[in-house]
Parts: C-alpha cells; sequence; structure tokens
C-alpha cells in the first residue's frame, strides 16, 4: 500500500488545528510574531496540503507592532459550522491588543471578518464544540490562581455563534492526567458514541510534551481522565530519538470513517537541536473502550504510515525560484510583526522585488525591510539575486537566516562592495568574514548539511565562492534561542538606524532541499 511520509507540513508550522467539511480538509497553525498571521491550508487526501492565504492578512485584523520574539498568535482553533468557518485564537503581549478572539469567513480562501475580542475569555488555547444537539462551547486553557508554577485548568463556557458571545455560567472540566502536571494546554471537545472526549496537551511544548484524555457522559463534567494517559509522548525515547516532542492534536474523522490526528513534533538534528521549530504531523487514530488510540502497533509517531483510505490528490510542486513576476507576493512570503508602511514594490522595477532602505533594523523588535520564508529541511540550499548599491556607510541589504532578533546570521551587501557575514548570538554580533565583490549584480546564498552552515557569493553569474569557515547552525536552534519557532529565510535591506532615501533590488530567490 502507497504510504506517506511525516511531516505533513515541514519547518516552523506548530499547534495544528484541522476540520472536515465534505471532502474537504482545512488546517491552520500559530505564526507568533509574523505577518499575515494564521497560514491555512487546504488538502482532499490529509497528506498532500496547499496554501490558500492566512486568516489574518490585514494590518487592523493583526496588530502586532512591537511584540516580543515568539509573542503574538498562538495556538488557533478552525472548525465549521451551518455553512460558517470559525477560527478562536490569543494573541500574547500585544502592545495595542492582547488576548482571545474570533473571526469567521464563508469561504476560506476569502476574506476573514475582522476579530471579535473576548475580554472575558481568560487564558489560551481557545478551541470551539459544536455539538450534536445544537449547542456551541468554548473552552480554553488558564493558569490555576494562587497554582504551583504551570499549574493549568481547562474550562468551559457556552458560544454563542451568532452574537460571537460567551453566555452562561462557566464549569471547570479538568486539571490534568498526571500528579504535580505542567501546563495542561490544547483542549479540544469531541462527541463520540455518545461521549464526550476532552483531549488535551501536557508537560509544557519541549521533550516532555505529550497527549491527554478524559471523557465525560455530559458536556460539562465530571471529566475522568483515562487510565491508558499520557495517550502519546516521546519523553521515554531519549533525545536522540530522530522525533520529539510529541503533542497538541486535533483529531478529524474522514468521510470513509477513518480517523487520523494532526499534532506538533520536532525533529532534532546535530544532537537535540531543532531549527525547523514545530511541525505538523499527521497520524492514524483508532477507537477502543470509548477512547482514542494513536499509531496503533507502536504508540509513538512514525515517519511513515499508508495513506488514508482517500483519493490521492497532489497539487502542483511550488517552483523552487521565485522570480518576482507575479502581481503580488506569493503567500508563502511573511513579514516581521505587522507593517505599518509599505515597503515593497513588485512593479517599481518588474521582474525584481524592490526593498526601501529604511532605519529598522532586524536586531530590533520593530518591522523592518524583510521578507521570510521558512526553512524546511535540515538539508538545504537558499540564495538571492541582489542589485544593490549602497548610499551611505551603514547602509546594506542581503540574506537573513532568523531565529529571532537576538540569534541569526546575517550575509550582507554594504559599504565598500564588502559583503560580511555576521553572526549574532545573545544580542551580540560577531563578523565572522568578508569579501569584497564588484559593481554590478551579485548572488549570495546559504547552504547547510545538518548544522554545518556555510555562506556563498557569486558574482553576476560567476562560481559560487564560500565566505569565510563553514559555522555551527546549532546556535540558530531553539535551545539555544530560546522562543517558540523555527528559523526563517529573510530578504533584507537597512540603513542601519539612518534614514536613506535607498532602495535594493532581489531578481529573484531560490530554496530547495539539498541531499546531505
Amino acid at each position: 500500500m502507497a504510504q506517506f511520509t511525516n511531516p505533513i507540513l515541514p519547518g516552523s508550522h506548530p499547534d495544528p488545528s484541522v476540520c472536515r467539511v465534505g471532502s474537504d480538509f482545512y488546517l491552520v497553525t500559530s505564526t507568533f510574531e509574523y505577518f499575515p498571521g494564521l497560514p491555512i491550508y487546504h488538502s482532499r487526501d490529509l497528506v498532500h496540503w496547499r496554501l490558500l492565504g492566512h486568516v489574518l492578512d490585514r494590518p487592523s485584523q493583526l496588530p502586532l507592532q512591537g511584540v516580543r520574539a515568539s509573542g503574538g498568535l498562538y495556538a488557533p482553533t478552525i472548525r465549521h459550522h451551518e455553512g460558517v468557518f470559525y477560527v478562536v485564537c490569543t494573541l500574547v503581549d500585544g502592545t495595542a491588543k492582547s488576548g482571545n478572539f474570533v473571526v469567521t469567513a464563508t469561504d476560506p480562501a476569502g476574506e476573514w471578518s475582522e476579530p471579535r475580542w473576548l475580554p472575558e475569555a481568560d487564558g489560551f488555547d481557545p478551541s470551539l464544540f459544536f455539538d450534536d444537539d445544537g449547542g456551541a462551547w468554548w473552552t480554553a486553557t488558564r493558569e490555576v490562581p494562587g497554582g504551583r508554577p504551570g499549574q493549568t485548568e481547562v474550562w468551559l463556557r457556552e458560544f454563542d455563534p451568532l452574537g460571537l458571545d460567551l453566555v452562561g455560567d462557566e464549569h471547570v472540566l479538568w486539571t490534568g492526567a498526571m500528579r504535580d502536571s505542567v501546563w495542561l494546554e490544547a483542549p479540544h471537545l469531541y462527541r463520540v458514541d455518545g461521549k464526550y472526549v476532552l483531549l488535551c496537551a501536557e508537560g509544557g511544548t519541549d521533550f516532555e510534551h505529550s497527549v491527554v484524555v478524559a471523557t465525560a457522559d455530559e458536556v460539562t463534567g465530571p471529566y475522568t481522565g483515562s487510565r491508558l494517559n499520557p495517550l502519546l509522548t516521546h519523553r521515554h525515547l531519549g533525545r536522540d530519538h530522530p522525533i520529539a516532542a510529541t503533542g497538541h492534536a486535533d483529531l478529524v474523522r474522514t468521510q470513509t470513517g477513518q480517523w487520523f490526528a494532526v499534532l506538533l513534533a520536532t525533529r532534532p538534528y546535530g544532537g537535540y537541536c531543532d531549527n525547523l521549530g514545530r511541525e505538523t504531523f499527521l497520524v492514524p487514530v483508532s477507537w477502543e473502550a470509548g477512547g482514542p488510540v494513536f499509531s496503533p502497533g507502536t504508540g509513538r509517531v512514525e515517519e511513515r504510515y499508508d495513506v488514508p483510505d482517500l483519493p490521492a490528490h497532489p497539487w502542483p510542486a511550488a517552483a523552487a525560484t521565485d522570480d518576482f513576476d507575479a502581481p503580488v507576493l506569493d503567500p508563502a512570503w511573511m513579514f516581521l510583526r505587522t507593517p505599518d508602511e509599505v515597503f515593497w514594490s513588485l512593479t517599481d522595477r518588474p521582474g525584481h522585488l524592490r526593498l526601501a532602505v529604511r532605519p529598522a533594523q532586524v536586531t530590533d523588535p520593530v518591522t523592518p525591510s524583510i521578507v521570510l520564508r521558512r526553512q524546511q529541511h535540515q538539508d538545504f540550499h537558499a540564495s538571492c539575486e541582489l542589485d544593490f548599491t549602497p548610499a551611505g556607510p551603514s547602509e546594506a541589504a542581503g540574506l537573513v537566516l532568523l531565529q529571532n532578533n537576538d540569534h541569526h546570521v546575517r550575509l550582507m551587501l554594504g559599504a565598500g562592495r564588502e559583503v560580511t557575514l555576521v553572526l549574532r548570538v545573545d544580542g551580540h554580533d560577531e563578523q565572522l568574514a568578508g569579501v569584497r565583490v564588484p559593481e554590478g549584480p551579485v548572488r549570495l546564498g546559504f547552504e547547510a548539511t545538518g548544522q554545518e552552515h556555510r555562506a556563498l557569493v557569486a558574482a553576476g553569474d560567476g562560481e559560487w565562492t564560500p565566505v569565510g569557515e563553514p559555522f555551527d547552525g546549532r546556535v540558530l536552534s531553539t535551545q539555544a534561542a530560546g522562543g517558540f519557532t523555527g528559523v526563517h529565510i529573510g530578504l533584507y535591506a537597512t540603513g542601519g538606524g539612518a534614514p536613506s532615501t535607498s532602495w535594493a533590488d532581489f531578481g529573484s530567490f531560490t530554496y530547495r532541499g539539498r541531499e546531505g
């Protein structure tokens, strides 16, 4: 039988949530400080996914200005009810807005509503449940007042899908499966064979992550944890296992009656280091004695499984090279926080992405002139063609491997036609190498084989030459940098804090996985 390979969404795609409408599946994931927010993917076979766009793609919907690294959008849930799609989510540590909200759409690829903010909804990781009897319910997680650090509880309240309000009494449903457990979160409710099933994550989002479940006869409880908890975890497999940190699952039933779960996990490499962030995986689920069994037969997330009993539906493969000849940016590109002004153009010089040279820098919690895409392979090549003439001593443009403001690598063309390779760790810059290039367009690139990274430069159509010695990519891992995101690859221009009227023209960008 044909098989698929995990992850189904490689690169930084954490906290997946999925729903089915007829023969179509829709999935959203967290995006933290990146704009637009909450990518929405579409599939007809649960294996092949295409990016439709983003739920929050207007600045009015998503005020991320000034948000810290790994703040922003946490843990969305997508549901469909009577012709309407609902996405609920939490904006964490916003400087203008924070808290839980709901947005709606009748077409997931179309325009989503402005957020309906719910200040009465405590906590984070909200979810919606539409019951068979017509009831609608909101669940979320919050820290227990006066509890120990990380002690949380799941609570429930009735939801009005027309007014988008919480109504009625509040009910605390569950405090976790393990004694002294921490971070019971990501609650999702289902009704299966007459039982209410509360699926949660527990143990935090790193090595100790897990999936746990409780059931009840009534939606308001009481809920009883399964004796089989945790249903899924990799913490007992050790830090050398190729898949780690499994958790934050959401269930979906296909039209043929099969059950699957989407969940997050990491793929550490070069030791317990994950540069790709938390990715989206798919596992089969069966039901025994009223409860779900994840990955029957092995009880762990495998790299390969038999494909679902659905007609295969692959989408056209994305091109490795973006020549910037479309009228708008490809939806795979993102900005760092919400842009207050338009600093990019695809029309000023057709066939190029033009970035304005502005004072803002990627080292600060601002929105610099940068567009980014996810790193999605352990072994990869990323490169750009750049036409840029600095007009001042602090102006520079080039390519960035970004983990966060304080942990990244910059390969930049600056004054004197010098291309510099700068490593930033814990907020401190170290120039690793510099080479001079002749006038005219240049190509800048990064290549990685595992955690061995190297920077490359070429003049015009010339051959690639290295910029300095290979460097260790583990400084870009979550374990070194902290936070919740994976590495993003950016095209960047800056005045280094000084105002400018210059611009940088990028003629193309290429990204592809490569053999080690």
